[in-house]
Formats: structure tokens, C-alpha cells, sequence
């Protein structure tokens, strides 16, 4: 591959508890192994951050059979990156300037650490205000949240957005579970949300926010975020 043209953060989870279910939680495969290879197949140079540092939790949902794709196949035996996902930085230690665009896979473990975590809310509304594309797919909007526009209103409101759709987050019957649904968060926040049939790839770009989704939109999102990314070359 040619040397890399763009230094992509991507940023996953450190929570690993499905609420107080007894379950486990964290990133899911998809998410995070389509878009990294796509986006490192792109010309992108990517930088693995967690809010702990280390290993981050790994949904083990994501790992059943019917959730297997060929990136996840690639992920699983590729044991070059299973050791880089070992030693992810701590999120404390990552400074914006160093990177062109930051990229949040989903799974229900950013609805509770990412959504709160004052270095993530920092780091999107520092990458944001110089202009540099934040992107994040399925239960991952859910880290805009708290994230703000220099004048204090929420970062989302007025734009074109989506994530995990309410009819989604019922069929997997974690309604009653997570801390709150995306879909209503967002649109209470102001943001302009809009989704297409459950489970199908729907990517929305609004200036340099992308967001995805759900599970089959983490490709497109990737796709999306190398196009702008190339765009501002």
C-alpha cells in the first residue's frame, strides 16, 4: 500500500456491561473491522483510542454466526490488528492536531461511557470547529450527545443525521436496557433525523458530520469519510 495520505482516529468503547442485565457489552465487530479496513485500504494511517486505553471490550454478540461478514472473518484472523486493538491509546492522551478525521464505531458501550466521556465531548467539538470530518455509525451518534457548537447549542441541531432507529433497537429488545434511544436523542437535540428500513445501509452527510445507520451502513460511512476526506486534499 502507497505511504499514507490521512491519520484517522477511531475511537471505541471501554464499557463492557449491558446495563444491569448481567450481559456484556462493548464494540461491535462489524462496526469497527469493515470501516478500518476500508478506510486503511483508502490511504488512511489509523490510530485505535478507548477511553481506558487497552483492550476494549468486544460485544460478543457481534461474534455470533449470523453477524459474521467477510471483514469480521478478516478481523478475526488478522493478527496484526487484534494486537494493535490490544493496545489502544488512552483517550486522555490523544491530542485532535495530530489527526485528520475521527471515526466512532457503535455497539451499545459508547451509549455509556462515550456519550458522558468529557475527552471524547472535547476531542469531536475540537475536530469539528477546525473542520475535520467526525464520523460514527449505528448506536454511535449517541457520542454527539453533549457535544456543542461554539455558541453552546447542541452540534446536531438543524443537521441532517441518523443512528440506530427505535424499530431496530426493539427488534434486538434492548429498549427497556439502554440508558436512552438514539433516534429520540437525536431528534430531541434538534437534529434533522431520517433513517431507511431496518437493517439497511443509510449514510447522511451534513457538512462534515457523517453519521450511519446501523450495522450494514459501517462500510458506506467509511466510504463517505474518504470521499470528504479526499475532497479537502
Amino acid at each position: 500500500m502507497n505511504t499514507a495520505i490521512f491519520k484517522v482516529l477511531i475511537v471505541l468503547t471501554s464499557h463492557d456491561q449491558l446495563g444491569d442485565t448481567g450481559l456484556k457489552t462493548g464494540f461491535w465487530s462489524e462496526e469497527f473491522a469493515a470501516p478500518y479496513y476500508a478506510l486503511t485500504e483508502g490511504g488512511a494511517e489509523v490510530t485505535l483510542a478507548s477511553p481506558l486505553g487497552g483492550r476494549p471490550p468486544l460485544d460478543p454478540k457481534s461474534e455470533l454466526p449470523e453477524f459474521q461478514t467477510e471483514a469480521t472473518k478478516r478481523f478475526d484472523a488478522d493478527e496484526a490488528l487484534q494486537e494493535k486493538l490490544s493496545h489502544t491509546l488512552k483517550l486522555s492522551d490523544v491530542n485532535e492536531e495530530d489527526y485528520d478525521a475521527v471515526f466512532y464505531p457503535g455497539g451499545h458501550g459508547p451509549l455509556w461511557d462515550l456519550t458522558n466521556d468529557k475527552n471524547s465531548i472535547a476531542l469531536i467539538e475540537a475536530f469539528y470547529r477546525k473542520g475535520k470530518p467526525v464520523a460514527a455509525v449505528c448506536h454511535a451518534p449517541g457520542v454527539l450527545r453533549f457535544v456543542k457548537n461554539e455558541d453552546g447549542s447542541p452540534l446536531v441541531k438543524g443537521k441532517q443525521v441518523t443512528g440506530f432507529a427505535n424499530t431496530e433497537e426493539e427488534a434486538v429488545q434492548l429498549t427497556n436496557i439502554v440508558p436512552y434511544l438514539v433516534e429520540d436523542e437525536l431528534k430531541k437535540l434538534g437534529g434533522i433525523y431520517s433513517k431507511t428500513e431496518d437493517w439497511h445501509s443509510y449514510v447522511l452527510q451534513d457538512e462534515h458530520l457523517i453519521t450511519g445507520q446501523n450495522p450494514g451502513s459501517s462500510i458506506a460511512v467509511a466510504q463517505k469519510l474518504i470521499e470528504l476526506l479526499n475532497s479537502k486534499k
